[in-house]
């Protein structure tokens, strides 16, 4: 190549980094990629909300630098002597550290006179960090154990954030002591901010009710706006209750409720490494004890937590990176459940649907093309497709009365409802998704740097 050539092929190229260097600066300058987010289109209008609190439970958060700066990203809670625990995890094949552990932990038989603590560092997820990994989670617990007083092996961990890269667990220990001085029991705010990644907003939600005229109080947090797809727990989760319910009752009741929210929602249909729920039972109401969710005391429990988890599984889809719509997507006359959740996780996991919902585009075209890839036994000509209220196709066809503007009014809306019933028996589900946009690829393109 000739010297002329060479020079305009350099300049050219340099030119190209310059300019991709350039839009990702603007990028985060704007609020994208590696920097703050803008709040969620979809988040609650009222901002993070009062939470109650819980008798039993504190909470701390510190700006540790873990790969943040100037942001908490640190949080602990402490948990009286006698609280019982309960838990769901990712089943990645590569889950972290961090999860492990809490695995093995939970599966001790647990001291009822020990206290417990929670500890999660968002940045890192200490995940794909082999024999490194564990011997932070060692190295963080122990801290913890030594600042509470409590046995290693009642402490649970958390990481969330970037994978593969070694967690640079010393910033963490350094800041242990003054997050154990910090504890109050009103800083579950803090906490909320604390797990936070690529999230827009602090998720909460609550429910007090009174169980044999006794209050009961739960309270819970969660983090997740990517990376999200069902197989429990599609998210750092925390749930706190004074309610007086045993390790073996609360384990069961939380894996049926799990099933019924976390496990009802998609972003992207990515499954993450790093997936946590913790669900902690101080036991300091004073209502009586819930030993099964067949009485009328374990139903009235059951219900509010449910609605506690429903409400947090729904706004993480509302923060769904580079959401505008929350979607949900409910289908009946399956043959069984099962095969009514593979169709609904067809559509709401199809990109051409997502896409189009951006676009605010009925094309209900790609709702049949992602019944039919389900896998989930269909027949044409029983097919029915609602957008909202709006019949679209039945009988293996347009409907008759159907105007494309009416299907194109409801698309513009917040909040889109896709029904599609089978016609073929009795069952059903209801899963939530968002809509898929431009920012997603922005926000995941520079999450690293």
């Amino acid at each position: 190549m000739a010297k002329d050539g060479k020079d305009k092929k350099a300049k050219k190229d340099r030119k190209a980094k310059e300019a991709a260097k350039a839009a990702k600066a603007a990028r985060k300058k704007a609020g994208k990629g590696g920097g703050a987010h803008p709040v969620s289109p979809l988040a609650p209008k009222g901002g993070f909300p009062k939470l109650p609190v819980i008798d039993g439970a504190e909470f701390a958060a510190v700006a540790a630098g873990v790969r943040y700066t100037g942001r908490l990203d640190v949080m602990l809670a402490r948990l009286a002597p006698g609280t019982a625990i309960a838990g769901a995890f990712t089943r990645s094949a590569t889950r972290s550290a961090p999860v492990r552990a809490c695995e093995a932990r939970l599966a001790l038989k647990p001291d009822a006179k020990a206290g417990a603590a929670i500890i999660v560092n968002s940045g890192n997820s200490n995940a794909f960090t082999g024999a490194a990994g564990e011997a932070a989670v060692d190295a963080v617990s122990a801290a913890v154990a030594g600042a509470l007083k409590i046995p290693a092996t009642r402490v649970f961990p958390a990481s969330t954030g970037v994978i593969g890269e070694p967690l640079p667990h010393e910033r963490i220990t350094a800041v242990v002591g003054d997050l154990a001085a910090a504890l109050r029991p009103d800083a579950i705010e803090l906490a909320a901010r604390a797990i936070m990644t690529t999230d827009t907003f602090p998720k909460g939600a609550s429910a007090e009710i009174e169980i044999d005229g006794a209050p009961v109080r739960i309270a819970g947090i969660a983090k997740g706006s990517g990376m999200i797809a069902p197989d429990m727990a599609t998210m750092l989760v925390y749930l706190f209750t004074d309610a007086k319910v045993g390790p073996v009752p609360l384990q069961r009741m939380l894996s049926r409720a799990v099933d019924e929210t976390f496990n009802c929602i998609t972003v992207d249909g990515d499954t993450s490494t790093s997936d946590t729920l913790i669900l902690a039972a101080t036991g300091r109401s004073k209502a009586p004890e819930i030993r099964d969710v067949r009485t009328r005391q374990g139903r009235a429990f059951y219900d509010a937590l449910h609605g506690v988890m429903l409400d947090l599984a729904h706004q993480v889809v509302r923060d769904g990176e580079g959401a505008t719509k929350f979607v949900e997507v409910a289908v009946t006359g399956a043959k069984d459940a099962a095969e009514a959740r593979k169709v609904a996780f067809a559509i709401a996991n199809s990109p051409l649907v997502k896409t189009a919902v951006a676009g605010q585009d009925p094309n209900w075209g790609r709702i049949v093309m992602a019944v039919g890839k389900s896998g989930a036994t269909a027949d044409r000509d029983r097919l029915r497709i609602m957008l909202g209220d709006v019949l679209v196709a039945e009988n293996g066809m347009v409907a008759p009365g159907y105007r494309e503007a009416d299907g194109a009014a409801h698309m513009k809306g917040e909040e889109i409802r896709i029904g599609v019933d089978l016609g073929l028996g009795r069952g059903a589900a209801t899963v939530w998704t968002c809509d898929l946009t431009a920012r997603y690829i922005e926000i995941n393109a520079d999450y690293r740097s």
